[in-house]
């Protein structure tokens, strides 16, 4: 197999970069000085420009990203927060999407969707924070042809099966 022109991986690059770079700096502004946040990011940019060609090999490109950046981040501000506490941070502060934080953070949305539920039960003031996002079930998955309704049941009283198989 020919590998990729350096004109597509550099294309790539800054795709991702386009697509990371407002949530990026939007999460380092919450934890660091405007100068270090802006040192951060271009601090993390720069690193995986350096390694990109290896970077796009990962599984999960972004995943990799994230965990490079957040270390960035926590060695910056001295504080180094649980996956929980940052999908809290992207979600209610961010005001990220489920979907949006699992672009970011090349996890499944899944995986984002249960971090909060942690981070919210975790957290007992979760929904009295000034300025945060109203919680209230809205970061439980919904399924795209039928409304979320609590206690919904199939034929014969069972939950209705959650994919094709039994």
């Amino acid at each position: 197999m020919k590998p990729p022109a350096p004109s597509v991986i550099t294309n790539a690059f800054y795709a991702f970069y386009d697509l990371q770079r407002p949530a990026y700096q939007a999460y380092a502004a919450a934890h660091l000085s405007p100068e270090e946040a802006r040192i951060a990011v271009a601090h993390t940019f720069a690193l995986i420009a350096e390694h990109w060609s290896r970077v796009i090999t990962e599984r999960r490109p972004s995943a990799w990203a994230w965990q490079c950046y957040t270390r960035t981040v926590a060695r910056r501000s001295g504080r180094t927060p649980t996956a929980a506490e940052d999908v809290r941070l992207l979600y209610e502060q961010l005001l990220l999407s489920i979907d949006q934080i699992a672009t970011v953070t090349g996890e499944e949305p899944a995986t984002v969707t249960a971090r909060l539920a942690a981070a919210h039960r975790s957290s007992p003031k979760a929904r009295s924070l000034p300025g945060a996002r109203e919680t209230r079930r809205s970061y439980r998955c919904r399924h795209p042809t039928r409304p979320n309704t609590p206690g919904r049941t199939g034929a014969g009283g069972h939950a209705p099966p959650l994919s094709g198989r039994s």
